[in-house]
């Protein structure tokens, strides 16, 4: 029951994201997008820059951002290796970002949180 209550939790946060970024001038590409290897919650362009975004909710932007670790990262930037084709036309930037969705707060949007 925990894991369903949990899965639930995160796609009213993913849905809450992709919210916020179309009110940021973002059109949503894909939400879910799944490669073996990892996968991408959202995937949103802006102009010229394709962000491949992890969402995580929790209780604080401090438990948000512990839930963030390199591990979890890695995932989505193999997933973003291999999603970019699809995504990506010349001229673009990519970029892997976060969104911390913390009750009682606007969601917070980190850009290029892997510089690997």
């Amino acid at each position: 029951m925990k894991r369903r209550a949990a899965e639930q939790r995160g796609r009213a946060a993913e849905t809450l994201a992709a919210i916020y970024l179309r009110l940021l001038g973002w059109r949503i590409l894909a939400r879910r997008a799944r490669v073996r290897g990892g996968e991408v919650d959202i995937i949103a362009r802006r102009r010229r820059t394709i962000a491949f975004i992890e969402v995580k909710a929790r209780s604080s932007d401090e438990a948000a951002a512990m839930s963030l670790d390199e591990w979890r990262l890695r995932r989505v930037v193999v997933a973003a290796e291999r999603l970019a084709p699809r995504y990506l036309c010349d001229g673009d930037e990519l970029r892997i970002d976060a969104i911390f969705v913390v009750p009682g707060r606007l969601p917070r949007h980190l850009a290029n949180v892997w510089q690997g």
